[in-house]
């Protein structure tokens, strides 16, 4: 079909539909002249500035089917799209349903109202419903008996507008043989043929009085008189025209009056009767007015709907469509002031013609005879619900083949000749509801609803690729602007609540969820809408703005970069780190999963995409909202350090990195992940990034689980309130919620515990972090290394102490200096077992503060000349497992180094005072070597020789003895204050400096030490600047 016929002719059908004949005058009665103006004029210019905007779309490439529903889907994304599409169906087959209602009402009321058989809603009904049958039948048929009967139907059309225009050029000087009768200031209703004389023969006095009497009769009656005036007084009388310029709204129930008086009938009279004062039966407004008026221009789609149809779609449905806005404006206009200046201000309020024996206003006022509209104003209607009942089902097959909604898959499926019949039976259906309503003043507002709705997102996906400049967007119609679509959909999202703004929010809520069932059920097709062009475009906005702007402590939330380590398979070997980050996630930061795989990207591309779908899945699974990044090094520290430099793109980069503790990195010897682990905490230190180290990470759990108990925090080193915050965060979602925050921090015997306590409280509620406080009190010695990190010196940690207000009474210093010889064993013969007395002397010696350092200093932890690996920290206890009185044991087990050398090492020492001990050496059958500290007062030689033979002669030095001293005793307070807990978030030390490996093997030896027997570890390093603040 071409322009004419496939999309101009269709349109003014739909247009010139039931509401131009029978509502328009009673419209332009009630809002007067210049309100009916300007009611046509905004719901014209919201038509043509959806007509403009859809021109735009439809000529940017193919419209094959599917008419608006393909351009908002293919432009909005098929969420938007699909949830519109639906709507304007629904929408369209109420039109079918309204226009049915409006032609019984006018063959019923004006035409032949001898079919009135039952009351009039249900005689709607009941002839609506037989309309409907006759014409899905013939549209049944196809559409190119519908194109047969839309010329006859367009013909009738045009031949009642033209019948109107000349009426009121024929009743210029107005029409004598029409009248009206008033009462009063009252309008009153005309039997056919009753004179409007007061006699007691008239029909009028047998309804104002009960017998021949004037007193009988009511007091208006008695007292006003009783006139006719002309009803169609015609343009040249310029007072007509003069008292339709103004509104005459009025409520319910009150009579229809010059004076504007308000008197209302009583609730029990009848509100269509024949005789007596017409009386109004709705309440009038602006905003109701619109909204019954608005389905008058909604027509526009008609073409649009064909476009599968269409001979040229990007021709023919921007000129058809935007020339049959201009060409009914244009006539709704001059209807607007034609009636204003020739009917009777009283008679254009009257809503069904009573007060002129039930005849049509439009039909009255024609040339040459009212059934000529009449017949055509049937014709119309009828024309235009065919017309609705060929779009409509057209319009479901095409959201039915997209799949963008499950359940309409059965309405997919055409005939052979194309025609979609199983859809034409649904909005059949839909029409038949429609018509149970039975009424057109109640169905109009909920048509405006469902158009208006298209029309907004017609316009948004104009404007929307207008603005953002996408390449593809080329249309061939050039007169639109992207302003002039944001006014359009202003528009009609004004007109929506300004009309019915409970329909307005019933609309809003039914298309959200619709769009929130497509988006539930994962919309699989991607047709590139203009939402990623517009993200993009926000995202390269903010991203610039951010730009050299350092973050507030207020806006720092953890940006997550997590390292998952793969097997073979590309299958993470630790998925509880997903469900971790997830629960961190409460922060709402960034979220990156990284995984690093060995070789050469060429060879390796078809793994990369396969891991990186891997990660995908398993953060679907965990609901985790991040991205995924797989990365082809040669080694696997190698990429690790550039990802930690280079992820992310301007403001939008990590600032913690998660990474797992290496798990049995003592046997792991010659992949040594533990050197991997430390290199890559060395480039976070650097990069001034956060680090998180959870230890035991397959016991942490998963989002689907709920734990209950206390999240235990031990706050050793200021670090800027990173270690405060991420408990704040994982209390926020649901695995952890249950759970209580307690925090611990150290003091030493000669501080005010009392005040500390106090103190940090009152530090707790500035920051709006609900904890119980805990202060555990520990001798100088057991916490000269681990606690104040490099701030063991006095003035540091007098600034540590003053940021939390504390008072510090001073400390003194107790240095014990513990030396334990270490001997390297020599293999024993299996099934043998010795055992050495050694004793130790222990005496009072100075020694500088220990270099067991947790963050920053010039130091780092295990920077000594001694080497201290694969050890097992174990409670002291006798050979029994009982612990003895006045005896301490120490466990060292066998180990070996990369060149197959076995070494022992002593992994926990006991306390001991200024005495003699004797250590007693035994080797049992499996290797491990039992140590029995008992108090003597000398070593013997054999002792010392025993030593001597096991550790190669050497001693350990007193730096690395000092550091397990202190890791073992911070061990056993954790242990016994926070082994219940759910969770333990501690400091995590610093590096060390040295390269050299036993420096970097005693940095895992204390660290190990420090954690034995916790079930749920997460250590955590702050890059040093403060993420936590008391101010809003």
């Amino acid at each position: 079909m071409g322009t004419l016929m496939g999309v101009f002719l269709p349109c003014i059908q739909n247009i010139f539909g039931i509401l131009m004949f029978i509502r328009l005058p009673w419209v332009i009665g009630t809002a007067g002249a210049l309100e009916g103006f300007f009611i046509v004029v905004l719901a014209a210019s919201t038509s043509l500035l959806c007509a403009f905007s859809m021109s735009a779309i439809a000529t940017n490439g193919v419209v094959p089917h599917g008419g608006s529903y393909f351009m908002i889907s293919r432009s909005l994304g098929p969420e938007l799209g699909g949830a519109v599409g639906f709507m304007f169906c629904i929408g369209q087959s109420i039109a079918v349903g309204m226009y049915v209602i409006g032609a019984v009402e006018i063959c019923v009321t004006y035409m032949i109202p001898q079919m009135m058989i039952v009351e009039k809603t249900n005689c709607y009904r009941l002839y609506g419903t037989l309309v409907i049958l006759v014409l899905g039948a013939i549209v049944l048929v196809g559409m190119r008996l519908v194109n047969k009967f839309a010329i006859f139907f367009l013909v009738c059309v045009l031949v009642s507008v033209a019948a109107v225009l000349a009426g009121v050029l024929a009743n210029i000087a107005g029409n004598q043989d029409l009248k009206l009768c008033i009462l009063g200031n009252r309008l009153l209703g005309k039997p056919y043929g009753s004179p409007c004389v007061k006699n007691v023969s008239s029909p009028i006095w047998e309804v104002f009085c009960t017998n021949s009497t004037l007193d009988s009769c009511t007091p208006y009656f008695q007292h006003e008189n009783l006139r006719e005036e002309l009803a169609i007084p015609g343009m040249a009388n310029r007072q007509t025209f003069y008292n339709n310029s103004f509104a005459h709204y009025a409520v319910a129930r009150q009579y229809i009056s010059e004076d504007f008086e308000k008197i209302y009938a009583t609730p029990e009279t009848p509100l269509y009767a024949t005789t007596g004062y017409i009386i109004c039966d709705v309440t009038g407004s602006f905003t109701v007015l619109l909204s019954i008026f608005f389905p008058a221009v909604t027509g526009i789609m008609a073409g649009s709907n064909r476009s599968g149809d269409l001979r040229n779609a990007q021709r023919s449905i921007p000129i058809g469509t935007i020339s049959a806005v201009c060409f009914t404006t244009t006539v709704y206009t001059l209807l607007v002031f034609f009636y204003a200046g020739s009917v009777n201000s009283l008679l254009l309020r009257d809503k069904f013609g009573k007060s002129i024996g039930g005849g049509l206003i439009a039909a009255q006022i024609s040339w040459p005879h009212p059934l000529v509209v009449l017949t055509g104003a049937m014709m119309a209607t009828i024309g235009a619900a065919m017309q609705s009942m060929i779009g409509a089902p057209r319009l479901l097959v095409a959201i039915a083949k997209d799949g963008v909604l499950d359940f309409l898959t059965i309405f997919s499926v055409v005939s052979p000749m194309g025609e979609p019949r199983r859809a034409l039976l649904a909005v059949l259906v839909l029409a038949e509801v429609t018509v149970l309503i039975g009424s057109i003043d109640l169905i109009a507002p909920i048509l405006s609803q469902f158009t208006l709705i298209c029309y907004l997102c017609v316009n948004l996906a104009c404007a929307l690729q207008s603005l953002i400049k996408h390449p593809n967007w080329r249309p061939r119609f050039r007169f639109y602007h992207w302003a002039l679509s944001l006014c359009g959909a202003c528009l009609a999202l004004a007109i929506m609540f300004i009309s019915s703004w409970y329909y307005a929010c019933i609309a809003i809520v039914f298309a959200s969820l619709v769009y929130k069932y497509i988006d539930y059920r994962g919309a699989e097709k991607e047709w590139g809408h203009g939402w990623d062009g517009l993200a993009l475009s926000a995202a390269r906005y903010s991203l610039l703005r951010l730009e050299g702007q350092p973050i507030h402590t207020k806006n720092w939330r953890p940006q997550l970069l997590v390292f998952c380590r793969l097997d073979e398979d590309m299958k993470p070997i630790h998925p509880e780190i997903f469900a971790l980050a997830n629960q961190l996630k409460a922060g709402r930061g960034l979220c990156v999963f990284a995984s690093i795989l060995e070789g050469q990207f060429i060879k390796c591309a078809a793994e990369v995409q396969l891991a990186r779908n891997s990660l995908h899945k398993y953060m679907e699974a965990e609901n985790v909202k991040g991205f995924a990044e797989v990365l082809v090094a040669n080694e696997a520290v190698t990429g690790m350090n550039h990802l930690i430099q280079t992820a992310g793109i301007g403001a939008l980069k990590h600032n913690t990195v998660i990474m797992i503790w290496p798990k049995n990195w003592r046997q792991n010897t010659e992949y040594k992940n533990w050197r991997v682990f430390l290199d890559s905490l060395r480039t976070c230190h650097s990069a001034h990034h956060a680090l998180l180290v959870p230890k035991n990470i397959g016991s942490f759990p998963r989002s689907d689980e709920k734990m209950h108990g206390t999240v235990d925090v031990w706050w050793i080193v200021h670090d800027g309130g990173l270690l405060m915050l991420l408990p704040f965060l994982l209390l926020k979602t649901k695995t952890w919620k249950h759970c209580k925050m307690r925090l611990f921090t150290i003091a030493q015997l000669e501080d005010n515990t009392i005040q500390i306590k106090k103190d940090l409280q009152s530090f707790l509620y500035g920051l709006r972090i609900n904890a119980e406080a805990h202060v555990i009190e520990m001798g100088s010695e057991d916490i000269s290394a681990y606690t104040y990190e490099r701030t063991l010196v006095m003035e540091q940690r007098q600034k540590i102490l003053k940021a939390m207000n504390l008072n510090r009474h001073g400390s003194v210093k107790k240095n014990v200096q513990l030396i334990v010889d270490q001997a390297h064993r020599k293999e024993l013969p299996s099934g043998t077992a010795r055992k050495t007395t050694v004793r130790i002397n222990q005496s009072h010696t100075v020694v500088p503060p220990s270099v067991f350092r947790v963050g920053g200093g010039d130091g780092g932890v295990g920077e000594s000349d001694d080497e201290l690996v694969n050890n097992e920290i174990r409670e002291p206890s006798s050979l029994d497992g009982t612990a003895a009185p006045n005896e301490s044991s120490v466990n060292l087990s066998k180990g070996g180094d990369a060149s197959g050398n076995h070494i022992n090492h002593v992994t926990s020492l006991p306390d001991v005072g200024n005495e003699e001990k004797e250590m007693e050496v035994e080797t049992q059958e499996n290797g491990d070597i039992h140590c029995r500290f008992t108090s003597r007062m000398q070593l013997n030689s054999e002792s010392e020789r025993c030593i001597g033979e096991r550790y190669g002669g050497s001693k350990p030095t007193d730096s690395n003895v000092r550091r397990m001293h202190t890791a073992v005793t911070m061990n056993k307070k954790i242990k016994e204050n926070s082994s219940e807990a759910q969770l333990v978030i501690l400091n995590l030390p610093k590096p060390p400096k040295s390269f050299r490996e036993q420096s970097e093997m005693n940095y895992m030896e204390f660290v190990e030490v420090l954690t034995d027997g916790l079930t749920r570890v997460l250590m955590v390093r702050g890059a040093g600047r403060e993420v936590v603040t008391i101010y809003s």
